[in-house]
């Protein structure tokens, strides 16, 4: 009987001893859930046809409150396509595209919803604006030609002289 006793005993400790190690626990630091995320899917694909652009670099810049958290870049897969599920909801997506042979791209996005679909249609490269080209001059604003320009249009054409020589007439 007082084995009986003294295991009651031994076991009501040891209860207590529990509820009093639990109690300690609740007193740290409360836990505060991860905020919810936003699962965003980007396609790239290109603007002429339509066809998926692989291997196109997708940076992702997640933007709280208008600062900068890092940057994320991953790659295309075959079919033009990257999915990343760790921006929380309501923060800004800064997103950039870079491919071989297309034009940057880059946009930010509210990522407003669980789930965003983007897609981007890149562009080949426009011609470059040039001032020049708009004169018809050649290159040169002044409407002047020069003597490298004399002698290319009637055929001499030479290398322009060194710095500091003061040849004029054909080489020797």
């Amino acid at each position: 009987m007082q084995l009986g006793r003294f295991a009651f005993g031994l076991a009501t400790i040891f209860m207590m001893g529990m509820g009093a190690g639990h109690a300690q626990e609740s007193r740290g630091r409360k836990y505060v859930p991860p905020p919810e995320t936003s699962e965003v899917h980007v396609t790239v694909v290109r603007d002429t046809n339509g066809k998926p652009i692989r291997n196109a670099a997708v940076v992702m810049h997640p933007l709280k409150n208008g600062k900068d958290q890092g940057a994320m870049e991953v790659k295309t897969d075959e079919d033009g396509k990257v999915a990343l599920d760790i921006i929380p909801i309501g923060d800004t997506l800064r997103l950039q595209i870079i491919a071989p042979g297309f034009q940057t791209f880059g946009e930010d996005y509210l990522l407003d919803a669980p789930a965003k679909e983007i897609t981007v249609r890149l562009k080949r490269p426009g011609q470059q604006y040039s001032l020049y080209k708009a004169t018809g001059t050649g290159g040169d604003q002044s409407g002047q030609s020069t003597a490298e320009d004399k002698n290319s249009k009637s055929g001499n054409a030479q290398p322009p002289a060194e710095a500091g020589s003061t040849a004029t007439g054909p080489p020797q």
